[in-house]
């Protein structure tokens, strides 16, 4: 096993005729993920930061063809603990457990979210069932899959090292049933299929965007239209693959973006008129449902251990259900 690296490094070059003029601190930090101003000017105030070479100060003004080098040191994640946390386990047994995951929480400890995630509370709970005289032995949460953190929905976790293989291995052979549900802006086609490759965008390292073909990583999506109203749609997604977000970012790259998602382009009106009433209803519903509208509603494989089919439905959320509805009443559209 590989020793975890001790630092970071970036390394940029500012190309002709583009960031001139920029300080060399709002440069940094609009490249480098997570990074904010503060941060960036500490690291280049320890030293951290090169430019051609040499230290400069965080004011220095870019000019083509710098060459920025950055290295910076990583501090060790804080070892994650058990939480006693609200979780909907719809299936358990002794391999594994299958998850109605509430929107809002984060699945896997990581940079800004140590505390209170999926992974805290599972090992809460199963630090639980180790001390029950019935059901004893190392048990330890594996995440198979993962969900955004406003994305709500099933997912499996694997309570021992074989059954995390096994599933890991069925997903990425694409052996297994998952359907999302989406509120979209627009009426696409009744079905259709979106392919382009996905990686992180040039303009902002924060966000994913499709790619041309070979510059990131393959991607498709399926979808059908469940529900149409006026400008609206409820539609159901299958994923071939399973890159960084991927639904958000293949249906806002064909111009539905998902109700509700700040981060790609969905929190504003997208289809028709943005006034009077219309106008207040969308600013309601928007800000009530406080995420993008994406449910990971259909989980089907075989177990592990039994080799028997199981597939588990879950209902949607009540903030998307009150959505849905007002869409009911107040979007109606007849095709």
């Amino acid at each position: 096993m590989s020793e975890r690296p001790t630092t970071t490094i970036y390394e940029f070059t500012v190309p002709p005729g583009q960031h001139e003029s920029i300080r060399l601190d709002v440069y940094i930090t609009s490249f480098v993920e997570n990074a904010t101003r503060s941060k960036v000017q500490e690291a280049i105030k320890q030293g951290y930061v090169w430019v051609n070479g040499k230290h400069e100060k965080a004011s220095y003004t870019m000019l083509p063809g710098d060459k920025i080098y950055i290295e910076l040191p990583i501090a060790p994640p804080p070892e994650a603990v058990a939480e006693e946390l609200p979780l909907d386990i719809v299936y358990e047994d002794a391999d594994m457990l299958v998850v109605n995951k509430a929107a809002g929480m984060v699945v896997h400890p990581a940079y800004g979210n140590w505390t209170g995630t999926l992974v805290n509370g599972l090992m809460h709970h199963v630090e639980e069932l180790g001390d029950r005289e019935d059901d004893p032995g190392d048990l330890r949460p594996g995440i198979v899959h993962r969900l955004d953190k406003d994305t709500s929905g099933l997912l499996v976790v694997a309570k021992n090292d074989h059954t995390l293989a096994a599933l890991s291995a069925k997903f990425a052979e694409k052996d297994v049933e998952r359907s999302y549900w989406a509120l979209v802006w627009g009426n696409p086609p009744e079905e259709g299929t979106i392919e382009g490759d996905i990686g992180r965008s040039k303009h902002d390292r924060k966000l994913m965007t499709v790619l041309p073909a070979g510059k990131g990583k393959h991607a498709v999506t399926h979808y059908r239209v469940l529900e149409y109203f006026d400008y609206l749609s409820l539609v159901e997604i299958r994923l071939e693959t399973g890159r960084t977000h991927q639904i958000r970012v293949h249906m806002g790259h064909i111009g539905h973006h998902v109700f509700g998602d700040t981060t790609y382009g969905g929190a504003s009106v997208r289809f028709g008129p943005n006034t009077g009433s219309r106008k207040v209803l969308f600013h309601r519903l928007i800000t009530d449902l406080g995420r993008q509208a994406l449910h990971a509603k259909t989980l089907g494989f075989e177990h592990p251990s039994t080799r028997e089919k199981i597939r588990f439905e879950s209902e949607l959320p009540d903030d998307m259900q009150r959505v849905l509805d007002a869409f009911r009443e107040h979007c109606s559209a007849e095709y």
